[in-house]
């Protein structure tokens, strides 16, 4: 192993309800002594998976634009403080205007307060009709026809999931065409260990020290004790969070 005993280590494994649980080495970091064990457990599987999207996959760039559907999800978060910190422009949707009002310290260029896929002009209008060279996708099928409409020349298109439950969607093959689009999906959970592993090096040199730096801040939306694990569950099923559910285990290590 690369880690001595009393090292801090965070990272990717399964049992997130579980007092004990096995990671795999090439999974492992060091976490920076900035950060709190609340803030590495909200950090370590979405920041990774964003990390993926944005950089590995996105190939997101300085002054592009990025559209996030349901931005203020954890994974919407992650993504737009990703990207703010690479230098892209912003654009994101959410049926609230609350949480969206959140949101707009964290760098939010542009906010669509919207429950219905009718936001590609707003977009077109933001970008003044380049749209959007990358779209992240965490709702699902309702948005994806909207998506499409919204994006730039040689944009991308990634599939993060489909919280709407609805998992097929028409294509427009002539907006495929034309504008030379590309769409990939992002599964943590259906990836192997060695791919999983891939991204880590990655994660620890290019994100990891604007944690450490205080740059970049884990935005969690409340944390709570194990013993509160019901509550906690319906926090997240009740759609009023902002970013990250933490729950803290019996003993604090």
């Amino acid at each position: 192993t690369r880690f001595q005993a009393g090292d801090r280590v965070f990272g990717r494994c399964s049992g997130a309800f579980a007092e004990y649980a096995l990671m795999e080495d090439a999974e492992a970091m060091v976490m920076p002594e900035t950060l709190s064990w609340e803030e590495g457990a909200s950090i370590a599987l979405t920041y990774l998976v964003a990390y993926d999207m944005l950089v590995l996959q996105g190939r997101v760039q300085a002054g592009e634009w990025m559209l996030v559907n349901g931005v203020s999800s954890g994974v919407g978060v992650a993504s737009l403080q990703l990207a703010k910190g690479l230098g892209a422009q912003v654009i994101g949707t959410s049926g609230s205007a609350e949480k969206l009002a959140k949101l707009s310290p964290l760098g939010l260029d542009v906010a669509i307060c919207s429950r219905d896929p009718d936001f590609a002009a707003t977009v077109m209008e933001a970008t003044r009709g380049h749209g959007a060279d990358l779209v992240i996708n965490t709702v699902g099928g309702t948005v994806f026809a909207e998506d499409i409409r919204s994006m730039a020349f040689e944009g991308r298109l990634a599939t993060v999931g489909y919280v709407d439950g609805v998992v097929q969607a028409n294509l427009d093959l002539a907006a495929l065409h034309s504008k030379r689009l590309t769409l990939f999906g992002v599964s943590n959970k259906l990836r192997s260990k060695a791919q999983r592993a891939a991204a880590v090096p990655g994660f620890v040199a290019q994100v990891l020290p604007h944690f450490a730096a205080g740059r970049i801040r884990p935005q969690i939306d409340r944390t709570f004790e194990f013993s509160q694990l019901p509550e906690a569950k319906a926090r997240m099923e009740s759609g009023g969070h902002v970013g990250k559910i933490v729950l803290r285990p019996p003993s604090v290590i």
